[in-house]
């Protein structure tokens, strides 16, 4: 590969507003850009990549979505439910497309690289950005304007 590129570049349009987040959404899109930079190699060069990191990255995504998923409700989000399903399915199609890499199957990382990237730009910035009012009024009545949630507030 000659050089390196983002297939996505963190934005003011996937700020939701709660810092550690918004810092977990940066996170992925640098695991994105990381992956996306390790494909178009060799095959071999591709797997062992993707081998190194698939767990480590379903873990981390998982875990954002509980964390996600539980100050959604804890602030009766009314979408709670839709939201919930999307990051259901979105993780049944990464771990579909996980036990075909580890049952040898072809996967076409180009292919899945751009799900994630689409995936991204269709539910952080939209479906992310629905609760971000409900959290500026939420904030608004309980801490001077600013949501004051950290990790550990709603630690699996």
């Amino acid at each position: 590969m000659s050089s390196k590129s983002n297939l996505l570049t963190w934005s003011s349009t996937y700020y939701v507003g709660v810092r550690f987040i918004d810092e977990q959404h940066k996170f992925m899109i640098a695991m994105l850009n990381d992956m996306y930079n390790h494909v178009g190699g060799d095959e071999k060069t591709e797997r062992d990549y993707f081998k190194s990191i698939i767990d480590e990255a379903v873990d981390y995504v998982t875990a954002h979505f509980a964390a996600e998923e539980k100050i959604l409700f804890a602030t009766k989000f009314p979408g709670y439910l839709e939201h919930k399903q999307a990051h259901d399915s979105f993780i049944m199609t990464v771990l579909e497309n996980v036990r075909d890499f580890k049952a040898g199957k072809k996967v076409n990382f180009f292919v899945f690289t751009h799900f994630l990237k689409d995936w991204i730009l269709s539910h952080i910035a939209v479906m992310d950005k629905q609760y971000f009012s409900l959290f500026r009024k939420f904030a608004a009545g309980k801490m001077k304007g600013k949501l004051n949630v950290s990790q550990q507030d709603i630690a699996c």
